[in-house]
């Protein structure tokens, strides 16, 4: 199989339909490797991307794979000509092994227990099952079907499960995002993390887009059907089973505690042995993070991140990137992100960006409003939204305790939950009255979108100082990257304080904490991921880790 980087299609050649665009490809592909298309065979787009830096000739640039008619001497045939004509820049042979899942493991005397069903915890879980070590994975919230009715529950009334909820149940936070799939790490369990949402009903498109991204509206389908995959692998699945207690004895996991909650409300709790425990437990999981400290499990602050989420027209972003092609269906609603680096030496971010997308209520705990942002899969909403965020590093928290970042996320969500009245509803603020030091009154163009409501007024008496002032410098200057960006009717709703743990639960190089043995932190929650991608990845990780401490092999030694 040949891969041909680097073929050009120009956006007037396209209709916006997928047809035509792997027509465009194909035709493009025998033109570079100097061959009738005819003697293509499987043609596969492996990424295509959107180069708008001419905004009045934007370009899709892809790298394809195909077979010659010919089989592997006809492939490399041609790239022998091509490298005598000098014309074989991009262009090379496949033949690469594919990333698996472990092979089988020795099953030890009590099944390993995975704490989180979100991305890190159902790729772990589904490792596991796949070695033959028929994993019990719990979940504190509920099913993917359940949940959504409950978050539509809270968005209508303001009533709050604190069990199920837009941070927790099945999925974890990502469930109820723009569902983005892309990551500045690289690792060759992408391709198959990508395959795996495919298989349980995600679009194929996200096999190919340099930015996919699969939309609230799909991801609870297909994390249901990854749900049933683990279970046909051997695996079982709790929802609404929380880890209650952790024994540890001697420096090893010797037991959780699981407390399940029936329909009807009523409580069991339940002791497992365990000597194999995955925690993946999610970055709101505080209650966790207050056991471990309890019991003793090693955890340092880290740097994390607090600020609001800004909305904007998804038309004003669309022309901004794109000039006079803003709107054609080839290209869809415009992502962007931003950074600055400030001469105080504090940085701001854009952060989980959503194109024609909606603002959401992401609280966890009773009398404190929680924001965040997600899309649906056609990204057809009104308005762009994307968090701006300031760190706060670890010499920012008073004294030494290692959960002082909680306890500072806690205390500005329950400000904000003041500030908005009560009920959930948000305060918001106009971009041009944030950066002139005044609350709001009125919005203008850009209608908020967060569910429970807004209370036009301030947003900086929710934040510490130092991020106010961070975001307050930033504005303007990312208004040079991004033009109409601090544009003043622009919103700003708080607060946004979940983007990342505040904490790391210590790990050695074998993947299990310095001071539990038995014990293997994974993903956000841990400490060791930022997204669906690098969650999924580090699960999966983690699972070839305890394989192979457990004497068993992995599909491929390459990581």
């Amino acid at each position: 199989m040949l891969e041909v980087s680097g073929i050009r299609i120009h956006l007037t050649q396209l209709d916006g339909g997928d047809e035509c665009e792997l027509a465009l490809c194909k035709k493009a592909l025998a033109k570079k490797l100097r061959v009738n298309a005819s003697q293509l065979r499987g043609i596969e787009r492996r990424r295509r991307s959107i180069d708008a830096r001419k905004k009045a000739d934007i370009v899709l640039t892809f790298t394809l794979r195909a077979e010659l008619a010919g089989g592997p001497s006809q492939e490399a045939a041609i790239l022998s000509k091509l490298t005598r004509a000098h014309a074989e820049k991009g262009v090379r042979v496949v033949d690469e092994e594919p990333f698996g899942w472990p092979d089988a493991a020795v099953a030890p005397d009590a099944r390993p227990v995975v704490v989180g069903a979100g991305c890190a915890g159902l790729f772990c879980a589904l490792s596991l099952a796949r070695a033959g070590l028929s994993p019990l994975l719990v979940e504190r919230g509920d099913d993917a079907a359940r949940r959504s009715r409950v978050v539509e529950a809270h968005n209508a009334t303001g009533e709050l499960d604190v069990e199920s909820n837009i941070q927790y149940g099945v999925g974890g936070a990502g469930t109820f995002s723009d569902g983005k799939l892309q990551t500045g790490t690289k690792s060759p369990a992408h391709r198959l993390i990508l395959e795996t949402f495919v298989e349980a009903g995600a679009q194929p498109q996200i096999l190919w887009d340099a930015k996919p991204h699969v939309g609230s509206d799909v991801l609870p389908r297909v994390v249901t059907n990854i749900v049933r995959m683990i279970e046909e692998a051997g695996g079982e699945v709790r929802c609404r089973c929380r880890m209650s207690d952790l024994d540890v004895t001697g420096g090893r996991v010797r037991s959780v505690t699981l407390t399940q909650t029936a329909a009807d409300g009523s409580q069991t709790e339940e002791r497992v042995a365990a000597s194999c425990v995955i925690l993946a437990c999610g970055h709101s999981a505080r209650d966790v993070f207050e056991l471990l400290r309890e019991r003793g499990v090693p955890m340092e602050r880290k740097t994390f991140a607090m600020g609001v989420r800004i909305e904007h027209l998804q038309a004003d972003v669309d022309r901004a990137l794109y000039g006079p092609a803003a709107g054609n269906p080839a290209l869809g609603a415009a992502p962007y992100k931003l950074s600055c680096h400030l001469p105080s030496g504090r940085s701001a971010f854009s952060f989980c960006m959503c194109p024609g997308g909606y603002v959401v209520s992401a609280a966890s705990e009773r009398g404190g409003v929680v924001t965040n942002g997600m899309s649906l899969s056609d990204r057809a909403g009104a308005n762009a939204n994307s968090g701006l965020l300031a760190n706060v590093f670890p010499d920012d928290l008073p004294g030494d305790d290692v959960l002082a970042g909680v306890e500072l996320q806690r205390r500005c969500e329950r400000t904000t939950f003041a500030a908005g009245g009560g009920a959930y509803v948000a305060p918001a603020q106009l971009v041009g009255d944030f950066l002139a030091g005044t609350p709001s009154s009125a919005g203008g163009r850009v209608a908020p979108t967060y569910p429970r409501g807004v209370v036009w007024g301030s947003v900086e008496k929710c934040l510490p100082d130092y991020i106010v002032g961070t975001l307050r410098d930033a504005l303007p200057r990312m208004g040079r990257q991004l033009h109409g960006f601090d544009v003043a009717d622009a919103v700003l709703t708080g607060v946004e304080t979940r983007s990342s743990s505040p904490v790391r639960v210590t790990r050695g190089a074998d993947g299990q904490s310095v001071g539990v043995a038995g014990l293997w932190p994974v993903g956000e929650g841990a400490g060791y991921a930022g997204g669906i991608m690098s969650a999924a990845t580090d699960g999966i990780m983690a699972a070839r880790k305890v394989v192979e401490a457990l004497g068993g092999g992995a599909a491929d030694p390459a990581e």
